[in-house]
């Protein structure tokens, strides 16, 4: 019996699911696709590079967003195979192993970035709150910790959920909604009782996304507190301006993760089509959207684009 279930198990195959159209037109979706990982891949690499070699951008903000695009080339990465192989090779299906191996990544860069999007927020709070103890306090080796403790966190959380999905038998048809693996969807497919993972689920949610953005808010809250209290209505809108990008990226992060919650919360109720749209939404935006953010908003960034692409 126990042979017979090791043959099932390692047999298991998963079905991806693309925008549907007929054949054909598969090509031409490809299109879009291949040129958002192309720009995205460009954009955030560019911010890595100039960020790494230019010691004037050495500082805790630009530290932070390097992190940030560093994560989002992971996700880039993780998606790629799966993605662009059903709209260029109409190859839909997936390994157990090969599936649990990228919703983990998927999953982990996901809770590192929105602990960037919280260490970047602090970021922000101190250089208004006390901008001349904001070198001596946001240290290159204190920079370095958090962001350690950021990808220790998000492993200690994420790691279970493959685990946990493993020890599951799969008798259904393996249809997965996406183009790619998440825990809710293989869980899901599990013919054994997932209560388990319902919760452990539901716990991860709440301690990361969940925690992180109630710090976030409180943050903003202290940032406003702050800027209020400043006499000049000049300095009060200079300070307010350089929290403007991390807004934009936390709203391209925050806004279809929550999307995507309320549909699969009334999932009976919303078309097939509109969840895969949001799933490749709050996958491939933040990556594509974040590095022309901080480069259209930050002009000592933009200057050192510049100067690259001249060269």
């Amino acid at each position: 019996m126990s042979a017979v279930n090791d043959t099932k198990l390692k047999s298991v195959i998963f079905l991806l699911t693309g925008l549907p159209s007929h054949g054909d037109a598969h090509l031409w979706i490809s299109v879009p696709f291949c040129f958002m990982y192309v720009i995205s891949i460009i954009g955030n690499s560019v911010i890595v590079f100039i960020v790494k070699t230019d010691p004037s951008l050495h500082e805790p903000m630009y530290i932070f967003l390097s992190m940030l695009a560093v994560t989002d080339l992971g996700i880039l990465i993780t998606t790629i195979p799966t993605i662009l192989g059903i709209y260029l090779f109409n190859s839909r299906e997936i390994s157990l192993d090969a599936c649990l191996a990228q919703l983990f990544f998927i999953h982990l860069l996901h809770c590192i970035e929105s602990s960037l999007l919280l260490l970047m927020a602090f970021d922000r709070f101190i250089v208004i709150y006390n901008p001349l103890r904001y070198p001596s306090i946001l240290t290159l080796p204190r920079i370095a910790k958090m962001g350690l403790l950021a990808v220790l966190r998000a492993m200690v959380i994420i790691l279970p959920l493959p685990f946990l999905l493993k020890r599951f038998q799969y008798c259904r048809a393996n249809v997965l909604s996406y183009s790619y693996c998440m825990h809710r969807e293989v869980m899901n497919m599990a013919c054994s009782d997932i209560t388990v993972n319902i919760i452990y689920r539901l716990f991860t949610q709440l301690l990361t996304m969940g925690l992180d953005s109630l710090l976030i808010f409180l943050s903003y809250v202290m940032i406003l507190k702050t800027v209020l209290s400043i006499g000049s209505h000049e300095e009060c809108l200079r300070a307010l301006n350089t929290c403007v990008s991390h807004l934009c990226a936390l709203l391209l992060f925050y806004t279809p993760e929550i999307s995507l919650t309320v549909v699969h919360s009334f999932e009976k109720g919303f078309y097939p089509l509109l969840q895969i749209v949001l799933g490749y939404i709050s996958l491939l935006l933040p990556p594509l959207m974040n590095p022309i953010v901080y480069s259209v908003k930050s002009k000592h960034l933009r200057v050192r684009i510049i100067r690259v692409f001249m060269r």
